[in-house]
């Protein structure tokens, strides 16, 4: 019986999506529940399960192409599991050995395999588990062990083979366990000192047949973000304002408390929750900064919802953590490294990104030191933090050595004056060079 594929329904605000990598192509097997396609939407992505166990006998839609919610995509023609092997085991006779049925599962196998196709696929094993694709070149998806999986982009192939890298040396961060370029440019050398030697030598001038450009499409969440930052130039009187804060209490305290934090709660003590904490300290003082601009009127808020920014799987999300003004530090702790997993493995729900009063962005643990962060609209500030570097600065007219980070808030200038935005980023500084304040509320 055929079954139809179609899109799901993502979100109430979400009309149109894009198709994403086929984990199964025509003709091969899934079983019920086992996800066959990736649907990308502007916010995260959505897996769409088989809803039945069979062969996928038709994409209608392929990868990379715009489809509305309802439409189909595909279809299905329902089958046992010992259809797995494309119908191989049908033709064996019951009382057929063991030793003779092999011949002929493996006379099904080769042809799964184009010898020029930029996937090659590995057929799914008898038991019916997910096979799984890739584009990697044949010496690159040889290197794989039998479980892994990586779909290796242009762009990374290149760079992979310029820096004489195999398949276990990358680890894949994009969408799908796509490998993307920084993936390959982020990744350790090899061992193999001798050739990356003569890798690295002067080269002679590229020929014009070695040029070439790679059109990539936009995924929709670049798209939006693309949108979002846009329209935040367009609409908003942003201004950016800088101060630098002496971590020397916060490291000093994560160090004499770490273990026992760490055996309690079963994650580590980080900065973020001292400055998610010490935001909501200052949003009290100045809550213009946790207000919005709706037409002619400005909406204050009496809640702090705080998006904390952290790199996933198909780039930078929001995700907000409710109420953080009832929450501890070690709720706060869990909070993100939950939002970290879950965004890397692209499983964040639109519940988790949709609102948010205040965002801060942590552009330091990428080695920045100094930024001018964009808000995210209808939000009127964002908190940008920096590397911490130690550097000399005079403490009671002693030049001392201090671990600084510079702290920057960019803000809607239409709600926001100059003072309050000094006045804040003073206070932020105030709770993290001091943060029994935090606890004392002074």
């Amino acid at each position: 019986m055929s079954v139809e594929l179609k899109v799901p329904t993502v979100g109430e605000s979400i009309t149109e999506v894009q198709i994403g990598e086929w984990l199964k192509k025509e003709g091969e097997f899934a079983n019920r529940d086992e996800v066959i396609v990736m649907i990308e939407t502007d916010k995260v992505t959505v897996e769409l399960p088989a809803p039945v166990t069979g062969v996928v006998t038709k994409i209608t839609v392929s990868a990379g192409e715009e489809a509305r919610v309802g439409d189909v995509i595909g279809y299905m023609e329902e089958r046992a599991a010992a259809g797995a092997d494309a119908g191989a085991s049908k033709q064996q006779p019951a009382s057929a050995p063991a030793a003779e049925a092999k011949p002929a599962v493996a006379e099904q196998r080769p042809p799964t395999h184009e010898p020029e196709a930029p996937r090659p696929h590995t057929p799914p094993p008898p038991t019916g588990q997910r096979a799984e694709s890739s584009e990697r070149t044949e010496s690159v998806r040889q290197s794989l062990p039998p479980q892994a999986f990586a779909r290796v982009m242009p762009s990374a192939k290149r760079v992979m083979a310029q820096r004489g890298l195999g398949a276990e040396d990358v680890t894949a961060t994009g969408p799908g366990g796509r490998v993307l370029k920084e993936d390959a440019l982020k990744a350790p050398e090899p061992q193999a000192a001798p050739p990356r030697a003569e890798a690295k030598a002067p080269a002679a001038p590229l020929s014009l047949d070695a040029r070439g450009e790679e059109v990539v499409r936009m995924s929709p969440m670049r798209r939006r973000i693309a949108e979002r930052l846009v329209q935040s130039q367009q609409t908003a009187a942003l201004l950016t304002t800088f101060n630098e804060v002496d971590m020397s209490e916060v490291i000093s305290l994560r160090k004499q408390y770490q273990e026992q934090f760490t055996k309690k709660y079963g994650i580590k003590l980080g900065f973020m929750s001292f400055f998610v904490k010490a935001a909501i300290e200052a949003l009290k003082l100045i809550p213009q900064v946790n207000a919005e601009v709706r037409g002619d009127s400005i909406v204050y808020r009496n809640y702090f919802d705080i998006g904390v920014a952290v790199g996933g799987g198909k780039g930078l999300v929001v995700p907000v953590i409710r109420n953080a003004e009832r929450l501890s530090f070690a709720q706060v702790e869990q909070a993100i490294s939950e939002f970290a997993v879950r965004a890397k493995n692209n499983k964040l729900g639109l519940e988790d990104l949709e609102g948010g009063t205040f965002t801060i962005s942590n552009g330091g643990i990428y080695g920045s030191l100094l930024s001018t962060p964009i808000i995210n609209p209808p939000q009127s500030g964002i908190l940008g933090l920096h590397a911490i570097q130690d550097r000399a600065v005079v403490i009671d007219g002693q030049i001392v050595v201090r671990p600084m980070m510079y702290v920057a808030l960019t803000y809607d200038h239409r709600i926001v004056d100059g003072r309050e935005a000094v006045t804040f980023l003073k206070r932020i500084k105030e709770c993290v060079e001091a943060p029994d304040r935090i606890l004392l509320e002074v």
